[in-house]
Formats: structure tokens, sequence, C-alpha cells
């Protein structure tokens, strides 16, 4: 037992869960029939709830010492504490024939993949829920928060009804449960967020709201969900949504939209998974790995690394950090460097067990030593790089002095360029005023990486030429402190790139 950890036990404390039934009681106007708590632990909202005149408060708890507790503290009539686990329970078949349902509470904040590291099984059958294709269904895009999965099926055990949903969760699983009640077109009349303090109420560091849903038998569903400050519910601080069939996180900002589709690929970094080995620290001529064991092998499988904390500057040539690449593409065959390079293949062997602790199912059945995210593009010798996770959105130049391709860990993206000029053009583009504005209106700056490949995909460059000026693209250079270098021709040799031409502008449309 792991206990909190496990479970994603925060309890709610009372003052909180009752602040939040007055606010459906007397702003939303909600006057539920039954009000039903689908994890409710010590039963501060099954407490709380006693404010409706609610004829049934059913809660519903898998830790049978909580559902002591809430039968022994809670002492009305109307209440109900059923022992069982959500992920077994048969909700539709308390709510059948009932009306005015009102759904409160705060489910387990913790995703599915702490709780498998935990060996827990107080999780789902494991599935791709969200129908997830190809790498994606095995690989992080298919991890998700146990709290969203809880409230995913709420939604459909409540299908074609007008029941409320009303539930304490992190901002990023209220924005992916609107995007994904769009997605599977649920009838929903309204979904609004109420942002609070997780610091003052749970002793937690985590971006947390509100999330109150508003179902609907008939086929109609909002396009935007407008997000309030809890302890200001009257006044919209802004919106998400969609505006014209396209997602943006922003939807009040008035600035250039340059949304479309990206036409240069943007590539995630290479991924090891074994980074004591494969990434080696250099100090003068001598290279250091993760063990504090000096590392001598021969050069032609080391590279510059670039990881995500190190998009400091718009322009990156120098390098503390290296790392082994052993392939070209992904699960190439890797035998040859016991021939083509005998100290590496000594190196990587000697260190095999760690190798067989990696427990990703892409390494399954893959050759000795194999990476992930690898391939032709990895070793072009320029690119524009951006970390996923900072706020503020630095694109740099990736060029290593030697004329080494330089790598970026998988937490980081890039686009490749032909030439040094092309690279840097691209560079200044992505770091103009106005692409930086536009980017504020397609991010979450509260999510854990607010710069995504699925982000990043959205700047069309084919727009932004038509917008941007010249004197804009020099003003930006300006601002990111580098001395002159752009000029009207490097712009025009931009323009030449082959990304440009009319064909390829018919593929991105």
């Amino acid at each position: 037992m792991n206990g909190k950890r496990e479970y994603g036990d925060y309890q709610t404390p009372e003052f909180f869960s009752l602040s939040v039934c007055q606010y459906l009681k007397d702003i939303r106007k909600i006057t539920p029939s039954v009000v039903i708590e689908p994890t409710c632990g010590l039963g501060s909202f099954v407490k709380s709830s006693l404010i409706f005149d609610a004829s049934e408060i059913i809660g519903i708890e898998v830790n049978p010492e909580y559902c002591d507790i809430c039968s022994q503290t809670i002492k009305d009539p109307r209440v109900q504490i059923l022992n069982a686990d959500f992920f077994d329970f048969d909700l539709k078949s308390i709510i059948k024939g009932k009306e005015q349902l009102l759904i409160v509470g705060n489910p387990p904040w913790v995703n599915n993949s702490t709780l498998s590291s935990l060996n827990s099984d107080n999780l789902p059958t494991k599935l791709n829920f969200k129908g997830l294709k190809g790498m994606d269904a095995i690989t992080g895009a298919s991890n998700f928060d146990i709290c969203e999965y809880i409230i995913l099926q709420l939604i459909a055990s409540l299908y074609n009804t007008t029941a409320t949903i009303a539930m304490l969760c992190k901002t990023s699983v209220a924005r992916n449960i609107f995007a994904e009640m769009k997605r599977t077109h649920t009838s929903f009349k309204s979904c609004d967020m109420f942002e609070f303090n997780a610091n003052k109420v749970f002793g937690i560091s985590a971006s947390a709201c509100l999330l109150v849903i508003e179902l609907s038998n008939e086929n109609i569903s909002a396009d935007v969900c407008n997000v309030y400050s809890f302890d200001n519910p009257n006044i919209i601080k802004n919106s998400f949504g969609y505006v014209d069939g396209k997602f943006y996180s922003d939807t009040t900002k008035e600035t250039a939209d340059f949304s479309g589709k990206c036409c240069f690929e943007w590539r995630q970094g290479v991924k090891h998974d074994c980074s004591k080995v494969m990434e080696l620290s250099v100090e003068g001529t001598t290279l250091t790995n993760g063990l504090n064991e000096t590392v001598r092998i021969e050069p032609e499988y080391v590279f510059p690394l670039i990881k995500s904390s190190m998009f400091k500057s718009p322009i990156v040539d120098s390098f503390g950090k290296y790392v082994i690449v052993t392939q070209k593409k992904v699960r190439e065959d890797t035998s040859h460097i016991e021939t083509d390079a005998p100290e590496t293949w000594g190196y990587l062997t000697s260190h095999k067990e760690h190798f067989s602790k990696r427990k990703s199912s892409i390494y399954k059945d893959a050759p000795d030593f194999s990476m992930f995210g690898i391939g032709d593009y990895s070793y072009s010798k320029y690119k524009v790089g951006i970390s996923g996770f900072y706020k503020k959105p630095l694109f740099s130049v990736l060029v290593s002095k030697d004329g080494k391709p330089v790598m970026t860990d998988d937490t980081s993206y890039f686009i490749c360029f032909p030439t040094y000029d092309t690279a840097y053009t691209a560079m200044l583009i992505l770091n103009s005023e106005k692409v930086q504005n536009f980017l504020l209106t397609i991010a979450f700056l509260d999510a854990k990486r607010p710069y995504t490949k699925k982000v990043l995909e959205r700047i069309d460059f084919h727009i932004i030429l038509q917008t941007i000026s010249i004197a804009e693209i020099a003003d930006s250079e300006k601002q990111l402190g580098l001395k002159e270098y752009f000029t009207e021709e490097m712009f025009e040799e931009f323009k030449l790139l082959p990304e440009f031409s009319q064909e390829s502008l018919k593929l991105c449309i």
C-alpha cells in the first residue's frame, strides 16, 4: 500500500466542499433531487450536499475504513454510503429513472502510469479509451489521469440526461475533458472552469479548478469553455475552445492568427531511457557518464546534446553535454557497432543491465541499445529547436562549430533546415512579436509542457510570410540582443525553400 500517492488521496476540506455546494445552489441555482459523490473519501462533499433539498445523497467509496467514518459522522436518513470500486460499479443501476441529478466530488489526482509504477490495482482495466493510433497508443500520449477517466466515464453513463457534473480536478484534466466531449460529439449545454488555489485548499502545487458541466438531452454543445476565478465566479477571465473549427487556448485575445498546418515537420528529440550510460558530460577532453565513470570511446557515435533546460539563448553552439546515438533509424540493427567502434560496443555491453531495466514497450524485441525518436532528420546540421517546458517560448538555432549534428532530448522539438542562414531566419520569425503573441492563443501556459508537437504543428509559415515584414524580422534580431546579421537576401533565400513551393502549399491546405 502506498497510501495517499496510490489513491490520489487529497481529501477536500469541509470549508471548500461547502463553498462549492453553496455556489452550485445559490449562484447556479441547481436544485437536485439526487446527489451522487462517486469517490466520496471521508465524506466532505456528502456532508456539504445536505444543504440541497435532495431526496437522496449517495456516496461511493472503495476504502471500507472511509465508509465506516462516513456512516459514523453523517447521520441523515437521505444519505447512503456504498462500499464499492468506481471502476467496477454500475452507475446506471442507481440513476435509472431518476432526474435532476448532481454528480459532485473530488476524484483521485493521480495518473495511470504512476499507479502502474506502484503496482497498484486501484486503476481501470488497461485500455486505449481515447482511440489513439500507432505509437501514441503505446507511448506517453496514452498516459491519462485517473480523475479524467472517472469524469469521462460519468459523462458516458449520464448520456442523454440533463445532469450536472461538478468536479475538482487539475486544469489540464478539465481541458482534456472539454476537448474529448467535443471529439465524441457529447451533448452539453455548458462547460465552465473555476480556478482555485490548490496550495491553500490541498497544500499542493498544481493548477486546479472546479469543473462544472451541464449535460443536455438535446443535440447541442458549447463551442467554448469559460474560465472564472472561484473567488469571483461572475466575471469571465478568459475562454478557450473552438472558433471556426480550430481550437484556441484563449479565444478572447486579439492577435494575428497563424493557425494552419506547418510546412516544416516538427520532430521530437531522441529517447533512450538510460541517461546514466548514454549521456556524457565533458570537461576539457574527458567524457564522464552519470555513474561518474570516465568514458573512452570512438567519437563516431557521440553527438552534442541539448536538453530541454538548456534552451536559454537564440543561438546554441557550445555544449557541455553529449549523447551516444546508436542508430540512424528506429529498430536499425546495432550489431555493426562491434566492428565499426569496438570501444563503444564494449562500453555499451559492459552496462547492458541498465538497458535491460527499461520498461517502455517500444524497446520490446528491439536490437541491443536501441533508441527511439531517431531518423535521418536527427542528423540535420541545422536545426531550430524549442523546449517543451518553458512558459515563454524561445526558439534557438542549434548548430555545432565542428559541423556535427546537434541532438535534443525527447522533451524538446525541432525543425530542420539546409543552411545556417535559413535556420537563422526561421528562428527570428518564430521569435517575432506577432508569432509569440499567436502562440499564447494556442498554448496553455499552466500545462506541464505548454509547447508540444501538436501546438507547434499549427504554426503556418505560409500565412506568416504574407503578414510579417523584413523590418519586423530585423526587429526580432534586435530584441533578442543579437549582432546584426539578418539581410533581405536571407529572407528571399528562406522563401525559396522547397516547403514553400506551390506543390508543397497544396499539401498543407
